[in-house]
């Protein structure tokens, strides 16, 4: 799934903490008027996820079979999400190169929430929500998370940008994709459910994450590619499928909690110098 490459020079040091530009106090706090559009969000997810319970009860009552989704029609979507992701990552290139509209910033807000937010939070739903192993209102709650927290990273994303010119938290196509790889991995559990919500947390924090520039871009849009022939081998049922889709699967979750993980080294490593520092001075 999509992923920068790990440079140490893209992490420098004195670059930690620095404090982004733009309104960032107000920019974390949400007003009363943002949580009623929030809410606004939120009810419309819960209208589709009603109308797929309503339906999807309805079929179970009549046949009396258990619901047991279909790993292959996961596949495909993961496929259009990673398609998705392709478009996201030419439009502002192509936007650059030639003219863009005015409405072209809103466009791209609007397709990221639909494709990288109520997708894979809609996924969440149907992977957990008629597994029987978890409550209904967690597994809701969950996915509702993935979704209010892509919407708040968007609107973030607008109006702070970071001194570095780094992402300041996880890049939305980046949290689906991994909550994605937490479906195709793992059974619905409380530690899977866990790990939903730490992405989601990850979308809102002010962790940043490398922007892909240049040859890290390509790097990008070749893991891409790479993951939608090995989903496409998967959803085919070929040979050798289940362990593509596993190692990719793996990698992604890997990868996005090994930049943390690696901030939070750099800042110890920070903080070890400058108490060294002390220690010599005094």
């Amino acid at each position: 799934m999509t992923t920068p490459e790990l440079r140490a020079e893209s992490w420098p040091v004195g670059e930690l903490e620095e404090e982004p530009r733009g309104p960032v106090g107000k920019a974390f706090r949400l007003s009363a008027a943002d949580s009623l559009s929030l809410g606004n969000a939120l009810s419309g997810f819960l209208a589709v996820c009603v109308l797929a319970w309503s339906a999807i009860s309805d079929l179970l009552q009549r046949s009396g079979a258990k619901f047991e989704p279909d790993p292959r029609f996961f596949g495909t979507a993961v496929v259009l999400l990673l398609i998705g992701a392709t478009c996201d990552l030419f439009d502002g290139l192509v936007a650059r190169k030639f003219r863009a509209s005015a409405m072209g910033a809103e466009l791209d807000n609007l397709a990221d929430v639909i494709s990288f937010g109520f997708a894979p939070a809609f996924m969440v739903v149907i992977w957990g929500g008629f597994s029987g192993r978890l409550p209904l209102w967690l597994v809701l709650c969950a996915a509702a998370s993935v979704l209010l927290a892509g919407v708040v990273r968007l609107a973030r994303f607008a109006c702070v940008k970071t001194k570095s010119g780094d992402f300041m938290g996880l890049p939305i196509p980046m949290g689906a994709m991994t909550v994605v790889s937490i479906v195709l991995l793992f059974q619905p559990n409380y530690v899977t459910i866990a790990g939903i919500f730490a992405v989601a947390w990850l979308m809102v924090s002010r962790i940043e994450y490398p922007k892909p520039k240049g040859n890290v871009a390509a790097v990008v849009l070749a893991w891409m590619m790479i993951n939608v022939a090995c989903l496409s081998i998967w959803a085919s049922g070929l040979a050798g499928g289940d362990q593509l889709i596993t190692v990719g699967a793996v990698m992604q979750i890997a990868i996005v909690a090994a930049i943390p993980l690696r901030v939070l080294i750099f800042k110890w490593e920070r903080r070890r110098a400058r108490r060294s520092e002390h220690e010599h001075v005094g």
